[in-house]
């Protein structure tokens, strides 16, 4: 074979042609093209580009200690311990902080987080948080067994519609899934080629969902795909809503009445803010409502150490825990979760203390009690905030931000600009969050990236920011939209 022959056939082997198709329909907008423009902004302002910002503000995601959220001492003193166990012998670090350090060490093999764990995740973890879940339960029990510790709750979603996803054509298994919704379930399930059923959030009552909504939407799936799951966010994510008892009461016995596996994404459960709400877990409510339905409905909840007050997404520490899944398909799961040989053994650790943190007496309890508190208690304010300020711009309408970390306001944008982003090819709130980017270096994520009723348009933005900060960012976002309004009216 010639040397020319050789160069002719040596073009990429891996090309757009010939990528992975289900590859190609992932999108995950909360950190798409906006964010990398954004990041492009930073380069050039850091470069010494004259702009008329010195800062990007960046509310796209909920990530708390990017916005300056400090970590929890007792959290970070623990993994010190662990990281580096000759601080043992420290005496600066109290003594309820080594002593979690040790039980964490001594379940570790060869007594390091170096070390693999079993694949289900280190024994005295989950046996930690099936404690946690009874007693936030008010007693009900909790099977060390069925926990399960995962990469942030996000590994444990993937993996459950793993085993979920089958069938081709009409036998294809649909997932009923929040409009609006996170953009991991879209992405997901498109990279699964599963059939996304859309149910719509009732956002004239608060993003409130109703079991109507899902009747409609599973009889219409049911006519091309064959629903199998629902997926149910709660406090909502990007819609910032906490559903009530009763609403978790009626989705439980939907799920029943049409025999679909039920996953409960409760990673916010701590971030409770409205007078009036409450978080009830789905477990919770399951067993509540008696044998005829905590024996047979299939459950899977997920919560993870990246939200509520601790905020440590880096870490990517997460549980779930499954309930009524048939024992061969669990000899499955378990299968399934060896082949990535187990979660990040740091964020395990992590995990144990979110479901084990200082006890009264103890002598770190008054600090934490402090810093977890302090947390919670600005982002109250800031969610109040956030509906307040909002709500005074002509053109914008914000529900409150019952819980969770976002604010996902509805916009009004002008018949120019809708026809202006049609000749763009790209959404109306796409070219809204661009030009706002542009102009005023704030980075929000257009609301067509996780879904919206047509004609509707929206954009979710974190809470995170500090208060000062989001002042500002609040006062850019009300004269922009202002300045939007009238180039385009």
């Amino acid at each position: 074979m010639t040397e020319n022959a050789v160069v002719s056939r040596r073009g990429k082997v891996l090309t757009m042609d010939t990528i992975n198709p289900s590859v190609k329909k992932v999108e995950y907008a909360v950190r798409g093209p906006i964010v990398q423009r954004a990041l492009q902004i930073e380069k050039e302002l850091k470069e010494g580009a004259k702009k008329p910002f010195t800062e990007v503000i960046k509310a796209n995601i909920g990530d708390a200690h990017a916005m300056g959220q400090r970590p929890i001492t007792f959290f970070r003193q623990v993994l010190a311990l662990c990281s580096y166990p000759a601080l043992l012998d420290d005496p600066s670090f109290p003594e309820d902080a080594k002593s979690r350090a040790r039980r964490i060490l001594q379940f570790c093999g060869g007594g390091s987080i170096g070390a693999y764990s079993a694949s289900q995740g280190i024994d005295c973890v989950r046996q930690d948080v099936a404690r946690y879940i009874e007693l936030r339960d008010g007693g009900v029990a909790s099977n060390p067994d069925n926990i399960y510790l995962s990469t942030g709750a996000s590994d444990g979603i993937v993996t459950i519609l793993k085993l979920l996803v089958s069938g081709e054509g009409e036998t294809r298994t649909g997932v009923m899934i929040p409009i609006p919704q996170y953009p991991l379930y879209s992405a997901a399930l498109a990279e699964l080629e599963a059939v996304q059923i859309h149910y719509f959030l009732n956002e004239e009552r608060c993003w409130s969902l109703d079991v109507s909504e899902l009747r409609r939407s599973l009889e219409a799936a049911r006519q091309h795909c064959c629903p199998r799951a629902i997926c149910i966010i709660n406090p909502g994510n990007p819609t910032g809503q906490v559903q009530s008892r009763q609403c978790i009461e009626d989705v439980i016995r939907f799920a029943a009445e049409e025999g679909l596996f039920l996953m409960a994404d409760e990673v916010y459960q701590d971030n409770v803010y409205a007078e009036g709400c409450q978080f009830h877990s789905f477990k919770k409510v399951l067993f509540e409502m008696g044998p005829e339905y905590y024996n047979t409905v299939e459950l899977v909840s997920f919560h993870s150490t990246s939200k509520c007050y601790m905020g440590e997404c880096g870490f990517r520490g997460g549980y779930m825990e499954v309930i009524n899944m048939d024992p061969a398909v669990v000899a499955q799961l378990t299968k399934l979760l060896s082949v990535r040989l187990c979660p990040p053994v740091p964020g395990q650790a992590l995990m144990d203390l979110v479901v084990n943190p200082p006890q009264p007496g103890e002598p770190s309890y008054t600090t934490f009690l402090m810093e977890r508190n302090m947390t919670l208690n600005a982002m109250a304010e800031k969610a109040r905030l956030t509906e307040e300020i909002l709500n005074t711009v002509p053109g914008i309408i914000c529900n409150p931000v019952q819980g969770a970390m976002y604010s996902f306001p509805k916009i009004a944008i002008p018949k120019r600009a809708v026809q202006e982003a049609k000749e763009k090819g790209v959404a109306p709130d796409m070219l809204y969050c661009m030009n706002l980017l542009d102009e005023t270096g704030i980075c929000l994520v257009p609301g067509s990236g996780f879904g919206q009723q047509d004609g509707t348009y929206h954009f979710r933005m974190t809470i995170l920011p500090p208060t000062e900060k989001l002042k500002i960012l609040l006062d850019k976002v009300k004269d922009f939209h202002q300045r939007f309004t009238q180039q385009y009216s």
